[in-house]
């Protein structure tokens, strides 16, 4: 049995942001479980052709870890992955991360007040447990007929088979997704064709980006303050693209008319480009990036379908209009379960209850991070804690500022949160969210839960009012301390 202070689950950015924030807080006394076989969470096990992340690099990294070597404006996912092991070794942060030690099951022990982790090994008692799993983690797979009879190569966009040979094969993609718009493109140059199955298009703006040079590269290493400025140019612009996201009228406006200039330059077909027009207002969905994908689908490397899969049989793909198409292969860019977290299931509260029994009506904590009935709890990416305009990583490091906060002002007391408080926060988010794209944009997203109709994942505003919102709770989120012994709490 191991005895620790803080117990975190997962070494993503998350996870990883979280540990470092505790260490230079000066606590020591943690681990970090991870279920794989090294850190790095998303950019770690999505290793697709073409990955790279649609944030640019200079934002998305801690603040504290600065990285003058960044390729390019948008980091390939590679050089994300090596950035969180080089971020680990900084913190001296390697020897407090288990590998291959994933989290069986947590329940809190209300007699000793700690909570009781379950692995493969061993069970960790730790007075505070932190979840840092991710959002993105579990690929959602479809239910088609047939799927398991398909004769060929079949794998989820973020479980890439390497070992199955596509050039020269006629390959499927089922979604039309931020993956799938960077892997198409990749797949076109190889595949002998690409038949690409499009339930609901997406709106895309131009990615635009330049490689560092070498020169660039050392100036950055060299000027700290260069690097500073770039960051804040970049946090800048993202703040201000919230307005466009989230729906004010003439910044929407505007970004439409960018993204439908941008398909029709690179679509010439006016049939095509209507089939990969949205119906939906911009921002309802994820807005991506590419100066490729359109490009690749006017190609007669790429055979658009803009109807759903319903069927498989054999080889053969049959689709909701009836067509029928063949394939050697089949890749599903078909996203991942969001809005049911599949950790909520391992993890038992103050009351017997789960997180997912908690959750059942979609996901909910005060500051987007505690919750009530989880004792000495944490979640950080979890519940209205990402973001449709900017960096997630910025959110990720509030979150754990507010970890560190809480924890240093605890003494030593068991945290319960006020399930006043998260119904408040919960009515707060809705009002905000209320009138957002989101909300009223006419398309379905993955940003919303479907049991409650609440926006469960997104933040509905900016990072700095996320900032802002986080410093005004000032402990009364949680419930007194109950008297012991005649003395008053």
């Amino acid at each position: 049995m191991t005895r620790v202070e803080v117990a975190i689950v997962g070494a993503g950015f998350a996870g990883i942001g979280v540990a470092s924030a505790l260490r230079r807080a000066g606590r020591e006394d943690f681990v970090v479980l991870e279920r794989a076989e090294s850190v790095g969470g998303t950019w770690r096990d999505n290793t697709y052709p073409g990955i790279a992340c649609d944030v640019p690099s200079h934002l998305y990294g801690f603040a504290a870890h600065p990285n003058p070597a960044w390729s390019g404006t948008y980091a390939k996912g590679a050089e994300i992955h090596a950035y969180l092991e080089h971020v680990v070794d900084v913190e001296g942060l390697r020897d407090r991360v288990l590998l291959r030690t994933p989290m069986r099951g947590a329940a809190w022990d209300a007699e000793r007040e700690v909570w009781r982790i379950a692995t493969p090994d061993e069970v960790i008692v730790a007075d505070v447990l932190v979840l840092a799993c991710g959002r993105l983690t579990e690929p959602t797979i479809p239910r088609f007929a047939g799927l398991e009879q398909f004769p060929g190569p079949l794998f989820h966009s973020a479980r890439w088979d390497h070992s199955a040979d596509l050039a020269g094969a006629r390959v499927g993609v089922v979604g039309t997704g931020a993956s799938a718009v960077q892997i198409v493109p990749e797949l076109a140059r190889t595949a002998a064709h690409v038949t690409l199955f499009q339930r609901t298009p997406a709106w895309i703006v131009p990615r635009g980006g330049d490689a560092y040079s070498d020169a660039d590269r050392a100036r950055f290493a060299a000027s700290p303050q260069a690097l500073e400025a770039l960051r804040a140019d970049l946090y800048a612009e993202g703040e201000a693209r919230f307005a466009s996201r989230a729906g004010d009228s003439a910044a929407a406006a505007d970004a439409e008319a960018v993204a439908l200039a941008h398909l029709e330059r690179q679509v010439a077909d006016p049939a095509l480009r209507a089939a990969l027009t949205p119906d939906y207002a911009f921002g309802c969905k994820r807005v991506l990036l590419s100066d490729d994908f359109y490009p690749a689908v006017a190609s007669e490397a790429v055979t658009l379908v803009p109807s759903a899969l319903t069927e498989v049989d054999g080889s053969t793909l049959v689709v909701s209009d009836g067509t029928r198409h063949e394939v050697d292969a089949l890749v599903l860019a078909t996203g991942f379960a969001s809005t049911r977290q599949p950790y909520a299931e391992l993890v038992t509260g103050e009351g017997g209850a789960t997180l997912a029994e908690h959750w059942s009506g979609g996901m909910t904590a005060f500051a987007s991070t505690v919750v009530a009935g989880f004792p000495n709890f944490f979640v950080l990416n979890g519940p209205n804690a990402s973001l449709g305009h900017s960096s997630s990583v910025l959110m990720i490091e509030e979150q754990a500022g507010y970890v560190t906060r809480v924890l240093d002002a605890r003494g030593g007391r068991v945290l319960r949160v006020d399930p006043e408080a998260e119904r408040n926060y919960t009515d707060e988010i809705a009002r905000a969210a209320a009138s957002t794209r989101w909300m009223t944009g006419g398309c379905r997203n993955w940003y919303v839960d479907e049991r409650s109709g609440r926006l469960a994942l997104l933040w509905p505003g900016t990072v700095d009012a996320f900032r802002e919102r986080l410093a005004r709770a000032d402990g009364s989120e949680f419930l007194p301390a109950p008297a012991i012994e005649g003395i008053p709490a």
